[in-house]
């Protein structure tokens, strides 16, 4: 069951990213794909009349982030009883001596993963841990933006955006906490559905329940040193991501419905997408912070790339068009490259 999912996971990856890829490239069979991605990338722009079919407002939006809290929040917290429950103890002289002896000896197999523990039980232990790890970030990423969608933007009446990309958020929002989760999501979600029958057939009264919070948290303070470089790239990104979506938010205070103006401050300065490019970071961070390991994730952080910097160039091409006086040595996402 637990591979079947995983599979399910990563072909769903693959089936939303070669689109993407194919519709990049310039080739004649093309142009009809790449009219519907260039759909899906306006991300809001300002429609005309005759292009408003199959669109949804803009606000909904609002929608991803509702959708992205309550699965990711339904996701962290069994997962994290579970770990506390099955995976202890964890401690920081288990975690030193396995990773410096695995340098040492050589014996670590996966890029930006901690070295391999004393023993399989433990290894699992350490990968239910940054489970928990990452799914909290995930947490912390779809909150803020939650915030932002309810008090940050101004979404104009009229900006609107194709179906099909509302179909994509909905997709990535709802694939991205359940990827970040696969390696443990059954045998979790199983655990916590044997504990809720339990409680049920026998009552809190006669279930003895104590939670020991510092031993909740400890075990996320000994993970490796991938997890908490994994956070500060993440923290990077959500930082200049969040004083971003800030400048963005305030260019429609006081303006008309169909008034635009070219941002400035911040990564803005570089690149025209500075908020895609944040977006980035953030999940090259989580990657990072998930130990690098597991397939699933990477596909998932190509997706994000994919999709982000197709987005980013038909935002700098309407930008070069909108503004005759846009900065020419601006790029699309990648300061001084692209």
């Amino acid at each position: 069951m637990e591979l079947s999912f995983t599979a399910l996971l990563r072909l769903s990856w693959v089936a939303a990213t070669l689109p993407i890829l194919i519709a990049s490239f310039p080739l004649p069979f093309t142009g009809f794909l790449h009219r519907i991605i260039l759909g899906l990338a306006s991300r809001g722009k300002i429609m005309k009349p005759s292009s408003t079919k199959f669109t949804v407002p803009q606000r909904y939006f609002l929608h991803f982030y509702v959708v992205a809290t309550v699965l990711t929040t339904s996701l962290v917290i069994p997962i994290w009883l579970y770990a506390y429950a099955k995976m202890r103890p964890l401690s920081f002289e288990s975690l030193h001596y396995s990773t410096i002896a695995g340098y040492l000896t050589g014996g670590g197999s996966y890029l930006f993963s901690i070295q391999k523990a004393q023993s399989p039980t433990m290894e699992h232990m350490y990968r239910v841990w940054r489970t928990v790890f990452v799914l909290l970030l995930m947490e912390i990423q779809v909150l803020r933006r939650l915030h932002e969608t309810l008090n940050v933007f101004h979404y104009s009446p009229s900006a609107r955006m194709h179906i099909l990309g509302y179909l994509t958020g909905l997709f990535f929002y709802i694939g991205a906490p359940l990827s970040l989760s696969s390696s443990c999501i059954v045998e979790a979600t199983s655990y916590a559905g044997g504990k809720i029958a339990e409680f049920i057939v026998k009552g809190r009264a006669r279930m003895h329940i104590e939670v020991d919070w510092w031993a909740l948290v400890k075990p996320l303070l000994c993970l490796g040193w991938c997890q908490w470089v994994g956070a500060a790239v993440f923290i990077w990104g959500w930082l200049h991501q969040l004083n971003c979506h800030k400048i963005l938010g305030s260019l429609r205070e006081g303006k008309r419905n169909d008034e635009y103006v070219i941002p400035h401050g911040d990564w803005f300065n570089y690149v025209s997408s500075p908020h895609y490019l944040a977006e980035i970071v953030i999940y090259a961070g989580i990657l990072v912070a998930s130990g690098g390991s597991d397939i699933t994730v990477w596909l998932l952080f190509i997706f994000v790339v994919a999709n982000l910097i197709f987005a980013a160039a038909e935002s700098h091409r309407w930008y070069k068009q909108k503004f005759e006086n846009y900065p020419p040595s601006c790029c699309a996402i990648i300061p001084f490259i692209y």
